[in-house]
């Protein structure tokens, strides 16, 4: 009598990766404007729109050829920082407070920490996913090559993972979503603006600049520009990747923290 060998225990969080992923073959369709038609909407306009303005005028002072090939890797690990953002505010407020999904996760052996690992990997595969369609608009634009775009979409998914991380941490720790508004409103919106994505920051005032040299997403524009045009970002490389590693390493315990006191009667 032949014995069947036992399946390998997949591990929790894959899991939860696993229930994310069912629930978006349903919904993925909500998602395709902002995935497909932002980047060529974004690049059309202020690539080359203002770009063909700015490039007329020669005052830019950007380290690219055009304006447009300047912009777009900003663009590109600025998107990967709102695609994070939007996944990991409202639906992890929804999961605790909202539709209790969470509460119907941990009622299995999925244990906060498992629930947490699971959130940020499926959050890592939206972004990976959404830099890979706005790598794809920059090289149908003429923004960057192939391999240089290629390149980029390592940097943007590991911007994208470092503020996941960050704010999943910020969500789990409010009672109620009204700090939710506040945060795109003074942190989102003004990293978008003023981190380096559509102008160099030796542009910025010198008062404001070391604001923008500590936060995340200036290292992440520096090293997906690095990587599109071939050039060398303003610090080594390697001290981009370890503020971005760092934050997102931060974020996780402090992420698993908040869940487990929101959690627990």
């Amino acid at each position: 009598m032949s014995v069947r060998p036992r399946a390998a225990r997949i591990p929790p969080a894959v899991r939860v990766v696993e229930g994310y992923a069912r629930t978006y073959r349903r919904t993925w369709k909500g998602t395709a404007v902002t995935t497909f038609v932002s980047p060529v909407l974004f690049l059309a306009a202020m690539g080359l729109g203002l770009g063909t303005l700015v490039d007329r005028g020669g005052g830019a002072a950007v380290p690219a050829e055009t304006y447009l090939a300047f912009l777009a890797p900003g663009l590109l690990a600025a998107s990967a920082m709102q695609t994070a953002a939007t996944d990991t505010t409202w639906p992890v407020m929804a999961g605790i407070k909202w539709l209790k999904t969470y509460d119907a996760a941990l009622a299995t052996p999925v244990s906060p920490r498992d629930l947490m690992a699971g959130h940020l990997g499926w959050v890592l595969v939206r972004v990976t996913f959404a830099s890979v369609v706005f790598a794809a608009v920059m090289v149908a634009f003429g923004a960057a090559g192939p391999l240089g775009a290629a390149l980029a979409v390592l940097p943007a998914a590991l911007t994208g993972l470092a503020f996941a991380s960050l704010i999943t941490a910020f969500t789990a720790s409010r009672k109620n979503e009204y700090a939710l508004a506040s945060l795109f409103r003074f942190g989102v919106v003004p990293l978008f603006l003023f981190s380096g994505t559509f102008f160099p920051l030796e542009q910025v005032p010198e008062l404001l600049r070391p604001i923008a040299y500590v936060t995340p997403l200036w290292h992440g524009v520096e090293l997906t520009r690095a990587a599109a045009l071939g050039g060398a970002p303003a610090l080594p490389a390697l001290v981009h990747v370890a503020v971005l590693v760092a934050c997102a390493a931060a974020g996780f315990p402090l992420a698993v923290r908040a869940l487990t006191r929101r959690m627990t009667p």
